[in-house]
């Protein structure tokens, strides 16, 4: 393109952006061309970490590029989220976080450093796993509405197991404190793994949170399962009922496990990878084994999964402020 009449500086000017322009044009139709990394914020073996491995396989082969998982535990999910929302936004980098950090972390910890809102794009919605209520086995309580009884005619005996304050699990419970009027007191933990450790020696009496770590224990009869916070029954406990069913139709609680981007990363990327984490989470096998961790395959694109994100961040901020919810 030629441009005699103008100066030799803004010439030059004008044609550098050109070709910068047209190489960012290349550089997102040839995306991928080197592998891509996927940012988990918790450890692994969680539900989090299963959620970014169920898929990264997939859509590696998808892309024709690797994807490459690499945990980043700490800090309720900032050591993971700040990763992410200071790399650059070219679709190499990505995001798989847990919703309790998401949605609930900058409630708890205004002062994290990161928004989850202004720092990401947001890509897709890969899992959605309701909450279990469990209770130790020995305690008499066969139902929600006898562990609500329970509660109210015992104010400050009953416990829970948390994997942390500000945790889902927190919040979950204090939503049913808020809703029964009962006052089950917390227990927090330092990860899911030692709370249940606690709960199956007797120690605390009761959890709610993600199928996987508690379907084993159900089944051997180590705990007791009172309601799924989901729509629907899980496959995976056809006899435990929805809240709804047991009498607590807004006790609607579901983990969520998305894939972010950071912000200002080319809408063409980010509909790119989206597009193909719909098409994989369309397939039986992939559907299948998200059954099998007690979770669903719910797809949302990046507009519904950032209103989404937003409609969350609203609801919990008001559950954390009633509850007095506090990172210490």
């Amino acid at each position: 393109m030629a441009l005699p009449c103008l100066p030799t500086i803004l010439r030059a000017g004008i044609a550098a952006a050109l070709t910068l322009g047209a190489s960012a044009a290349s550089a997102q139709a040839d995306f991928p061309n080197r592998p891509v990394t996927l940012i988990v914020s918790a450890a692994p073996g969680g539900t989090t970490d299963i959620a970014a491995r169920l898929i990264a396989q997939p859509l590696g082969v998808a892309l024709g590029q690797s994807v490459v998982v690499e945990n980043k535990p700490g800090a309720s999910g900032g050591i993971a989220a700040q990763t992410v929302a200071r790399a650059k936004a070219d679709g190499y980098t990505l995001l798989l976080q847990y919703s309790g950090f998401q949605v609930i972390t900058p409630h708890v910890t205004p002062t994290a450093g990161w928004d989850p809102v202004k720092d990401f794009a947001p890509v897709a919605n890969v899992l959605s796993a309701p909450q279990v209520v469990v209770v130790r086995p020995d305690l008499p309580i066969n139902s929600l509405k006898e562990l609500v009884a329970y509660a109210k005619a015992n104010p400050g005996k009953l416990n829970y197991a948390s994997s942390g304050n500000g945790s889902l699990q927190q919040v979950a419970t204090e939503l049913l404190n808020q809703m029964a009027g009962t006052q089950i007191t917390h227990i927090p933990y330092k990860g899911t793994g030692p709370a249940l450790n606690d709960l199956l020696g007797g120690a605390v009496d009761m959890t709610i949170t993600t199928p996987p770590p508690l379907l084993g224990q159900i089944a051997a009869g180590k705990l007791r399962a009172l309601a799924v916070t989901g729509n629907t029954r899980l496959p995976s406990l056809p006899n435990v009922p929805t809240a709804a069913e047991a009498g607590y139709p807004d006790l609607i609680v579901s983990s969520w496990f998305a894939m972010y981007a950071p912000k200002d990363t080319p809408a063409p990327v980010v509909d790119k990878i989206a597009g193909e984490i719909q098409k994989i989470m369309k397939t039986d096998a992939f559907r299948q084994k998200a059954a099998e961790q007690g979770a669903e395959a719910i797809f949302m694109g990046p507009k519904e999964l950032g209103a989404y994100t937003q409609s969350e961040l609203d609801r919990w901020g008001k559950v954390v402020k009633a509850a007095k919810i506090t990172a210490n």
